[in-house]
């Protein structure tokens, strides 16, 4: 009997430590998750380094981390379908899509605010109770052929806006997705408007979509990856992007091609992340939360070709311009997604008639 209980106090004693070490590992804030071990199920339409940063995660806290990667789209849908029984416990990226262009998707997800969202700046931090923004997407970004460019007898030093797409020598030359299809498209769309009226959003702006419109003559692609390696391969002189694989490219080697962030203005939308109503691994959920916008979490995204949610924190790649060197503008993210559907008409309105 006495080495019963002899044995029984070394395992009480080993659980009390157990629970010591955990609890001085735990990130303060939220709902003081359970840290460490388990699982946790991802579904992601994310790029591939940014899979990375929640394997990261994984390793720091002993978690097995499942990726389900697909478009943003069927990573809703599937969480819709499994409402019932969630399989997923976090939906990391396309957030904006399910927060401003269909609203309908926000009773999916847990309300949830991580800790440390009061330290990011206040238009990024968590503005409908479920979604915590960890990185930003750049929506302007022109990748410009060096060598087509200066065949047109152009001088590449001098293209650093918007307003150099309308140049007569590059009608047909321009590389440009159809918003009503491509959310790059679309951001890219939205980020023109922004900055190109006398106010944003006016008339004016529109005036000036319909005139890039004619310039384009015709050309509209419906894959993004098409826009930027058309631009590499010397198919089209200047692409009309976003930020992360044009700087990936550049990362890569490319020495062929430019990235100008128009002088007019540039967006930087957050990317968010959310958690499934009733995830099956709650803690570790709450715990990928809270990890991403923390300083270590931040770091590892700045890895990436996405920027960090937190302006201290700055990519490591030196192909990265530092936001100090772009003339960065806000968005009104909520005025766009009620627009959505009819700007996009519009848009296909007018690229119909330009025809």
């Amino acid at each position: 009997m006495k080495k019963f209980f002899k044995l029984l106090m070394i395992a009480l004693l080993a659980c009390c430590l157990v629970a010591c070490g955990n609890k001085n590992e735990e990130p303060s804030g939220g709902d003081e998750p359970t840290v460490g071990g388990g699982n946790l199920v991802i579904y992601s339409p994310n790029s591939d380094p940014l899979i990375e940063v929640a394997y990261a995660f994984g390793e720091k806290y002993g978690v097995t981390v499942d990726v389900v990667s697909a478009g943003t789209g069927e990573c809703l849908e599937r969480i819709v379908a499994e409402k019932d029984n969630p399989q997923g416990d976090v939906m990391y990226g396309g957030m904006n899509y399910a927060n401003s262009y269909n609203p309908d998707y926000v009773p999916l997800f847990e309300e949830y605010t991580a800790a440390g969202d009061d330290k990011l700046p206040e238009a990024y931090q968590n503005f409908n109770g479920i979604t915590t923004h960890y990185c930003l997407d750049g929506s302007a970004a022109l990748l410009v052929n060096i060598e087509e460019y200066e065949k047109l007898g152009l001088n590449i030093d001098d293209f650093d806006s918007y307003a150099d797409l309308l140049q007569p020598e590059l009608k047909g030359k321009i590389a440009m997705g159809d918003p009503a299809n491509s959310s790059s498209a679309w951001a890219e769309l939205t980020n023109m408007l922004r900055v190109m009226g006398d106010e944003p959003y006016d008339d004016k702006a529109w005036e000036w979509v319909g005139e890039f419109i004619k310039n384009l003559n015709g050309i509209q692609l419906s894959s993004s990856s098409a826009i930027y390696k058309g631009v590499v391969s010397g198919e089209y002189v200047v692409g009309v992007s976003y930020e992360d694989p044009c700087v990936g490219l550049l990362v890569d080697g490319a020495t062929n091609v430019k990235l100008v962030y128009p002088s007019e203005g540039a967006v930087w939308l957050p990317a968010g992340v959310a958690i499934v109503k009733n995830a099956p691994n709650m803690d570790n959920a709450k715990l990928f939360v809270d990890w991403l916008i923390s300083d270590e979490g931040q770091q590892e995204v700045a890895k990436t070709t996405a920027r960090p949610v937190n302006p201290a924190i700055s990519n490591t790649a030196k192909e990265m311009t530092p936001f100090s060197q772009i003339n960065v503008v806000y968005e009104d993210m909520a005025l766009c997604g009620t627009n959505k559907k009819a700007w996009q008409a519009k848009w296909t309105e007018m690229f119909t008639a330009a025809q």
